[in-house]
């Protein structure tokens, strides 16, 4: 059954849109692994193999625009988007929001400059010992520790002053929802908001010796678990499994869904994980290639399937009339431009240009997700009235969450009915609860790249071998830059303009 929509509500505003429900976990499925060295040491050798650049500050989350949910809602209550609020309406106070310099996302590539594995670095200096020495602490997925371990100590050369251990049985990760004060963590804890972007949540890194000292436990970790448990019930809900829903929402894929493949392909030049401006790291050649020469012709994008029969929400119908009649007559249509008002709400809309696919927050995707699967009404919708068709939309979104889970496994293609052309390659289940899942698309067949294909509202698309049609309702994290047509790269902007 679907999640209910009470965990997708917002927790406060920001530049970064509305966060995930209150909550903690304790991550099973990470390593921590760990490269130390006097002085510079530990930099200069992380310094050539990941594609981040150590020696300077990592830069904040790309702050977001409205996406096409709050986009609707402003255009259906009255106050299309873009409109100033009413000034007897109190603008909603943003809350600040403060990144660490002691954690950033990075990337690690093989020789080919194919992706190894994404990882979250923690730069410390840590407890007892010599102030001299800075310590990195890498938090990895569970599925490629091993494989970087390796990589690891291949490139350690025999003089190098560093030293590298899987410190995963002595250091626990876990990770926060729904605020974003990360500022004041308690003695023996590091934390910081995830570099990435906000939605994903606080992470918190559990270092201290003096909570093994403090708590019972039959292990290490048992104990770090317990005290952050012990510390956490006062103030947020046990939340486990969180991230794993969260994550698939924003369109963020890592550990094996992403290994082998291009960095740009992947996203991680939107998450804040490339420098194009250091010096030579392992794999440079290829990324570098494809940022300054080619055209990245694949994404990884978030992707809803859903019944051919159920109705398309908004978003992409929007989506679907501007890829279809362009951004003019699009608009006209959609807010009605032509109208006998027409010239006020143009000037309401000045600056706001639909994106081609619809932009949609991770809380934002969860409830249209509920809406969808029948786990809640719909805002218009009064629940007791509707009682009869929310029970028949909840057991056809049940019965379709089981046939997704077992049809799109990763490496499962996904192929247009219209052409027979594979479009895209899944990379991950679905997030659990959901039909949404990571694939990697042809960027030219979501409209976004080119002029030759159009995305359409009433696609029809083929998962695997079986031979039930679907339909595939791709969407734009927040966190995406405006796409170049011509390149699948940042569209740049011309500061002289």
């Amino acid at each position: 059954m679907a999640y209910r929509a009470a965990s997708v509500l917002a927790a406060g505003a920001s530049k970064y849109g509305a966060l995930w429900g209150r909550g903690y976990e304790t991550f099973k499925n990470r390593r921590i692994l760990s490269v130390s060295g006097v002085g510079d040491h530990a930099t200069t050798y992380l310094q050539g193999l990941v594609t981040a650049d150590l020696n300077s500050e990592p830069s904040a989350p790309r702050e977001e625009v409205m996406d096409s949910v709050h986009a609707l809602n402003a255009k259906n209550s009255g106050m299309e988007p873009g409109a100033a609020a009413p000034d007897d309406e109190p603008e909603e106070e943003e809350v600040p929001v403060q990144f660490t310099k002691k954690l950033r996302s990075a990337t690690f590539l093989d020789h080919r400059g194919r992706i190894l594995t994404d990882a979250l670095l923690w730069k410390r200096n840590p407890e007892g010992a010599d102030s001299a020495t800075t310590e990195y602490l890498i938090d990895v997925p569970d599925d490629t520790g091993d494989l970087l371990l390796a990589h690891l100590k291949q490139h350690k050369l025999r003089r190098s002053k560093i030293k590298l251990a899987d410190k995963t049985e002595e250091i626990t990760s876990h990770a926060v929802y729904g605020t974003l004060n990360a500022e004041g963590a308690p003695p023996g804890y590091i934390a910081g908001m995830d570099p990435r972007h906000p939605s994903l949540g606080m992470r918190i890194l559990s270092v201290g010796q003096d909570i093994l000292n403090t708590t019972e436990g039959e292990s290490e970790r048992a104990k770090r678990q317990q005290h952050f448990e012990t510390l956490m019930n006062n103030f947020f809900p046990s939340a486990p499994g969180t991230y794993a829903v969260l994550r698939k929402l924003a369109g963020i894929a890592e550990g094996t869904e992403i290994a082998s493949k291009t960095a740009l392909e992947c996203n991680q030049d939107f998450l804040n994980a490339i420098s194009f401006s250091k010096g030579c790291y392992l794999g440079q050649e290829l990324t570098a290639r494809s940022q300054f020469t080619g055209v990245v012709r694949k994404r990884i994008v978030p992707v809803m399937i859903v019944d051919t029969e159920m109705e398309v929400p908004k978003p992409w119908v929007m989506a679907s009339m501007i890829q279809e009649l362009g951004t003019e007559e699009g608009m006209d249509k959609i807010f009605g431009l032509s109208d006998e008002d027409g010239e006020k709400k143009k000037l309401a809309l000045a600056g706001y240009i639909p994106p081609p696919l619809p932009k949609i927050s991770a809380p934002g995707a969860g409830s249209i997700v509920s809406m969808m699967m029948g786990s809640v009404a719909a805002p218009d919708q009064n629940p007791q009235d509707g009682s009869e068709e929310l029970n028949k939309l909840r057991v056809q979104g049940e019965k379709l969450q089981i046939e997704i889970a077992e049809l799109a496994q990763p490496g499962t293609s996904i192929i247009d009915k219209k052409d027979s052309r594979t479009i895209g390659k899944i990379l991950s289940t679905p997030a659990p609860g959901t039909t949404v899942l990571l694939a990697q698309m042809r960027l030219d067949r979501l409209g976004l790249l080119g002029s030759e294909h159009k995305w359409s509202r009433t696609n029809k698309i083929l998962i695997g071998d079986s031979n039930k049609e679907y339909r595939f309702l791709p969407f734009l994290p927040l966190w995406w830059p405006d796409i170049d047509p011509a390149t699948g790269k940042e569209m740049e902007v011309d500061v002289g303009e």
